[in-house]
């Protein structure tokens, strides 16, 4: 007999993308085997648009013959869909509450001022940007101390919810200090968030599907070049 979890799962996504990511770490937190289908854009895959019509956006999980969108959801579906490995999300209401409330403001606030640094118009922006991530960065360290209590991951012992969040984005942190020239993450501000970073990112779950920095790297400039020649 077949159960749920034993149907098979396929991934819809793309290796550069912070939001498949996620997908990706909480799918091998659960050893749960999946197809990855690498979609190229160009133009999109028919099973990209019936699987996700509404927003026509990566990543997608089918399990069975079911879609499931937008990562965040597809990370709690992966928890309550196979019992296997450890609990993604926390198991108090208030911790669950609070792990997606810092989710939201990785989604919602940090990382859109993240991602508009490269497109800064003029130095001022730039800083104040700079400056708004490294203030959004300060507040992650503080929120680390507080619902860590003293471990390595936001999710205590064990990778969790929140890690996996923030986590998807540590690729590209890493390629806009690069770009930029400033250590956001540093001992001097966020000492937590450095060791945080490095065990995230040698986690078993994580090492191998965590996209090279200089790879990112080589991606942003084609980006940024396609950027440039469609204006």
């Amino acid at each position: 007999m077949t159960t749920k979890s034993d149907e098979e799962v396929k991934l819809i996504g793309a290796w550069p993308s912070p939001f498949v990511l996620r997908a990706r770490v909480a799918l091998n937190l659960k050893s749960v085997k999946y197809e990855f289908l690498q979609e190229n854009f160009a133009p999109k895959s028919q099973l990209l648009i019936e699987s996700n019509p509404v927003y026509k956006k990566i990543p997608v999980l089918i399990h069975g013959d079911k879609p499931i969108c937008e990562s965040l959801i597809i990370v709690q579906y992966i928890d309550e869909a196979w019992s296997s490995g450890p609990s993604i999300l926390p198991s108090h209401p208030y911790d669950r509450a609070l792990a997606r409330f810092w989710a939201s403001y990785i989604d919602d606030k940090w990382f859109p001022a993240m991602k508009s640094i490269a497109g800064a118009q003029g130095d001022d922006e730039k800083k104040k940007l700079i400056q708004e991530v490294g203030e959004g960065l300060t507040l992650l360290e503080d929120a680390l101390k507080k619902i860590s209590k003293g471990k390595d991951y936001f999710g205590g012992d064990q990778i969790g919810y929140l890690d996996i969040a923030f986590g998807g984005f540590l690729g590209w942190l890493r390629v806009t200090e690069a770009s930029i020239g400033v250590k956001l993450l540093n001992e001097a501000t966020t000492p937590g968030l450095v060791n945080w970073a490095e065990k995230f990112g040698a986690h078993d779950a994580v090492k191998d599907v965590l996209p090279e920095t200089g790879k990112l790297l080589e991606f942003a400039k084609v980006l940024m070049a396609r950027h440039a020649a469609s204006n």
